[in-house]
């Protein structure tokens, strides 16, 4: 049997990125290669952060996307669940960057993945275990070896279920992103570039369990108009270009991350709600910094050696709780009918945008998740 020094199990986004990470320092690498499912259409689209775009151009990705697959942010407007509750707006400009974030097509971003990995001469795609000095784990919430593992995991489900959707609208987007708190429900339109440029959308709408059977047996036409009235047209009128999808919705964390001669990192390790769009680019600083702790351990170190892995695990801790922290209290917050909290949330909206060193903050986290 061939030795490698890294697999990995799971062929996600960020199993690829964590092989081509690691195969550009010089590392074996084994990447599972599970039987072809057949062909869905994937309706995910992800924000990424600047950290994870610079991730991606090191292992020469993100230029080969075609223009269509990524869509700049440069606005973000943020409303609560009232008339004119708040807004909370982000801009580019006033921030000083070229642009807040990026809105990626997860299906084609996988394509891009899948064809650099075939090309890099020090990964192998395998099928079945492998002899390795290390084993990552990006297979995902689901993670069945984590579970063999003996690790616990900590999985609090919202009662929220995420309808996501592609949209196409008459107004043009001009590469704003839109986002509202309805109590209890949150609704998310991202800025895209397909099927029509400068006028698509990636839908995420978190909706209580109660409310999606209902919203899901619309026809596509009185789903369109339900989108529309509950953002109050600020997008223009809305129409659905694929079908929708669904998943339930919970924050969970893995009550720890490493051991001798494995490692867990992205869904594997930590599940967080989308509504800050900060999942994929948790996982990808997971590979960011697992890459560089292996890359510049000691000589004589072992890349299994449990304690070469804490580094990487205490690292990435606080970040990752820090935002699990932000959006579950967020939807906590935004969910409670409360009359009184729900008129003190709002206005914080509203003081919060007036704050410009807070928003600068806030801006900075999210750039560098």
């Amino acid at each position: 049997m061939k030795h490698f020094q890294v697999a990995i199990r799971g062929s996600g986004i960020v199993g690829k990125t964590l092989a081509l990470s690691l195969a550009r320092s010089g590392f074996s690498v084994a990447l599972s290669a599970p039987a072809s499912a057949a062909a869905t259409q994937d309706l995910r689209t992800y924000a990424l952060s600047a950290r994870a775009v610079a991730l991606l151009q090191s292992v020469k990705v993100w230029d080969a996307l075609p223009a269509h697959a990524a869509t700049p942010v440069y606005d973000m407007r943020i409303e609560g669940d009232v008339p004119g509750g708040g807004p909370l707006e982000f801009s580019a400009w006033e921030q000083g960057v070229r642009e807040l974030t990026w809105i990626v097509d997860a299906g084609v971003l996988e394509e891009v993945l899948d064809h650099a990995v075939r090309f890099q001469p020090h990964v192998t795609l395998v099928e079945g275990e492998v002899s390795a000095e290390l084993l990552a784990l990006c297979e995902g919430k689901a993670s069945r070896t984590r579970e063999a593992l003996g690790v616990q995991w900590d999985r609090r489900p919202y009662g929220h279920t995420a309808i996501g959707a592609r949209l196409v609208a008459d107004a043009p987007h001009q590469g704003v992103a839109r986002q509202w708190f309805r109590s209890p429900d949150v609704l998310a339109l991202l800025p895209f570039d397909r099927p029509q440029p400068g006028h698509s959308y990636g839908l995420v709408w978190s909706v209580p369990e109660s409310r999606v059977d209902a919203l899901m047996a619309l026809d596509d036409a009185a789903f369109a108009d339900a989108l529309t009235e509950a953002t109050g047209g600020a997008a223009g009128r809305l129409r659905l270009s694929a079908p929708r999808g669904t998943w339930p919705l919970a924050i969970a964390r893995a009550d720890r991350w490493c051991g001798p001669g494995w490692v867990l990192l992205g869904d594997a390790a930590h599940v967080v709600h989308p509504l800050a769009g900060q999942g994929l680019n948790l996982g990808l600083a997971d590979v960011e910094c697992l890459s560089r702790v292996l890359a510049t351990r000691e000589g004589w170190r072992r890349l299994g050696d449990e304690r070469l892995l804490r580094r990487y695990e205490r690292e990435r801790a606080l970040p990752t709780w820090a935002m699990g922290s932000v959006t579950d209290g967020l939807l906590h917050l935004f969910a409670a009918p409360d009359a009184p909290l729900r008129e003190l949330r709002n206005r914080g909206l509203g003081l919060v945008n007036r704050l410009t060193p807070i928003k600068r903050w806030l801006t900075r986290q999210a750039l560098d998740t």
